[in-house]
Order: C-alpha cells, then sequence, then structure tokens
C-alpha cells in the first residue's frame, strides 16, 4: 500500500487493518490448515493504523470477535503481544 498514492482512500486503510485482525483471527483461533498472514498484510495494517483513529480499529477488532465468537480481550492479546 503506497500511503503516497493521492488516490488512497479511507476505506482502503480499513480493508487493509481488517485483513490484518481477520488473518490473526485465522491464524490463531480457527485451527485452520491455510496460514493467511503475512509480512506484508502486517506491514500495511501497521502503516494503516498510523491513519486510522482508535475508534475505528477498536470498532473493526469487536466486531470480528464477534463474527468469530473471539474473546474481545484475547483477541487484544493476539495482536498486540506484548502490550
Amino acid at each position: 500500500m503506497d500511503l503516497n498514492d493521492p488516490e488512497l482512500e479511507f476505506a482502503d486503510l480499513v480493508y487493509a487493518y481488517q485483513s490484518w485482525v481477520m488473518a490473526v483471527i485465522n491464524d490463531e483461533k480457527l485451527d485452520s490448515e491455510d496460514t493467511l498472514l503475512t509480512d506484508e498484510i502486517t506491514e500495511e495494517a501497521l502503516d494503516a493504523m498510523r491513519f486510522l483513529p482508535g475508534e475505528v480499529t477498536s470498532a473493526i477488532e469487536t466486531s470480528l470477535a464477534r463474527v468469530y465468537d473471539v474473546d474481545a480481550e484475547e483477541l487484544a492479546e493476539l495482536l498486540f503481544p506484548e502490550e
């Protein structure tokens, strides 16, 4: 994701962050045979986080935790293990 691209939209940032959260859930909680998380997904999500309000990232995390029946606190630990 090119953050200097003038055509980059808010939805692109949301998509990047959402993709990362879904990949983490898939890889850590759903016992999927396919690993989705890549360095590229992680890098794009971390770049997107710099521009997304905390309320937006929190809403994404909360929504996806509910959809995939993952405890919100556990998801936070998976996403940010050192905190």
